[in-house]
This record gives C-alpha cells, structure tokens and sequence, in this order.
C-alpha cells in the first residue's frame, strides 16, 4: 500500500489492493512552505541592498544576519531595546530579525503588532513548555524558534512583548481573488514567483507573495505581500464568521471583537497573514496547540475543514485593522 498526496486538498489517499481509502488529513503544504532539500539561497554578490524611502544600505549577508533587526525606518517605532534589536549571543537571535523591526512579521511567521504583552508572554511560554507546537515541525521559522527558547530569559521575553505590545496593530498585507496565480517556488520559508513567470490556477489553496522579494528579503518592515485566494472565499468567510453555514456558526466577533480587531479575550485577527491564521486553525483542531487558547477554540475548529479554514482566513485577513 502507499501514499499519494493531494496538494490542494491536504488528503492522503491510500493504495492497496482493496482500491482506494481516505486516510488521515496531512497538512496542506501551501500552508506550511518546506524548501526543497536542494534548495540553496542566492549567493551574496556583494552589492548594496535599498529599499524605498531609506537612506540605508546592507549587502545580502547582512540581511541574513539573525543578531540583527535591519532598522530600515527608526521614526516608525519606539527604541528597540538590545534583545530585539540585536538579540544575545550565541544562542538568542534578535526577535526583530524574523519579527521585523517593529513587528508586522510576515507569511512565515506572527504579526506582533497590536498584541497585547501578556498574550505574547503567554505565547512563548507555551511554545517553551511545548503546549503550542506546530503540525509541521521542520519549518525554518519552528527550528529557530525552538533553538532561541533554550537560552531566552523570562525577563528577555518581558522586555519584547513590552516594546512589541506597545506598536498599534497595522497589517502589511492585501488580500486578492483569482483565478490564477504566478507559478512559485520555496525561498527558505516562504513562497516566491518561479523565474519562468507563468501562471497556474490557484484551486482551493491560499497563496501568499512578497511584492517585491528582494525588499522583502532586505528584512524591510514596510515590505508588503499579495495573498491570493479563490474567488469567493472573502464572502464564503465572512458568513461562516458571522451568521454561519451548514450548522457551523462561529460568531468570531464574541471573542476577537468587533471587526476582528481583537479583545481582552483573544487576539487581533483583522490584516493578519491568512497562511497564519491557517495554520493556527489546522493546529488546534489537530491538536498542536494545546495551551492557554485550546478550550474556547476547540469547540469552533473541531467541524471545520482546511477548506472552511481558507475561507475564513480569506476574511478575516481582508479586514483592516
């Protein structure tokens, strides 16, 4: 008998000689990008990086540094305090390195922005504890997380949440229905356009694109990103979210708030990356994130499918917080 894995789906369909079954869900690899192992990055040619309205420059070595958070636009938020900025060597990264400087963070990771201190204390403490896992742990951005939190302090994890929680929440990405999708490639840990330039139908999966990578790469907190998703998803989410579908209302807004702009109960979910709002849904309804959050969101995700999940992150991430 053996596997055969459907992209778009997330289904593992199992081949025997009996015929053909449904076995367990496997999570959907648009939602969890792995680079190929292959894959190696563009070598640094030794040219000076900019990007739009900054008079800085670093060279692509730079730009991977993980003890450093690239301040691109200081006026944009307070100081950053040592462990953000610069982390401590050897064995914590500057949390504005994966986070950015002021935190927007990007498809591969959280947005910190308009969270509150004890949330994202919370947070990596469970990550810590290994409450809160992922469903698939050889991500780029899992690993390094789980080898910063063997050094981490608790009073470093204060000081960033402090600075982090104290930046109003800002989305940096836009939320696009199509059809059709640019052909991609894994660049480390996110999605970026194949150099072939063509174009493939989208199907029932969220694609999320820097809109010009190598700001992104730069580690630029303004760089935006393009979310693709199937044509009426946006509408399908909000339904579900709001007066519900098919027995599976959700009313998001009781706990997250009005227009998904967070609460004292849960956080902001308006503007945030959908493959991260994803992923979280797929987690806790697969039992990954088992911590502080796990009671009240067991009972939403339990009936959800990924493609229930695509739809209402298609939403929520459409809304602007």
């Amino acid at each position: 008998m053996k596997a055969i894995f459907n992209g778009f789906a997330g289904i593992a369909v199992l081949v025997g000689a009996q015929g053909i079954s449904i076995a367990q869900e496997i999570p959907p690899a648009w939602a969890y990008p792995v680079s190929a192992p292959d894959y190696k990055p563009v070598a640094d040619d030794g040219s000076i990086r900019r990007v739009p309205d900054s008079s800085g420059g670093i060279t692509l070595t730079q730009a991977r540094d993980r003890f450093v958070a690239q301040d691109w636009h200081p006026d944009d938020h307070p100081q950053m305090p040592e462990i953000v900025a610069r982390g401590r060597k050897p064995l914590v990264y500057a949390c504005g390195f994966c986070h950015r400087a002021d935190g927007p963070g990007g498809p591969e990771n959280a947005n910190l922005t308009g969270l509150s201190a004890d949330y994202i204390i919370r947070q990596m403490k469970e990550f810590r504890s290994g409450e809160r896992q992922s469903s698939v742990t050889n991500r780029l951005p899992i690993q390094v997380k789980a080898f910063l939190l063997k050094s981490v302090t608790d009073e470093e994890i204060s000081i960033a949440a402090a600075y982090f929680s104290a930046i109003p929440a800002r989305s940096v990405v836009k939320v696009v229905e199509t059809d059709l999708v640019p052909k991609t490639l894994v660049a480390g840990s996110y999605f970026a356009p194949a150099p072939d330039g063509e174009r493939e139908p989208i199907g029932m999966r969220i694609l999320e694109l820097p809109n010009d990578v190598e700001q992104f790469e730069s580690r630029d907190a303004r760089a935006l990103t393009t979310a693709y998703v199937p044509v009426g998803s946006i509408d399908k989410g909000r339904i579900l979210a709001t007066t519900g579908e098919g027995g599976k209302t959700l009313v998001c807004e009781v706990c997250h708030g009005i227009g998904l702009n967070g609460s004292g109960i849960a956080p902001v979910l308006a503007g945030r990356s959908p493959t991260y709002i994803v992923r979280q849904l797929y987690d806790f309804k697969n039992g990954k994130r088992a911590g502080s959050m796990s009671g009240p969101m067991d009972p939403t995700v339990k009936n959800l499918t990924l493609d229930d999940m695509l739809s209402l992150a298609a939403y929520a991430s459409s809304l602007r917080p």
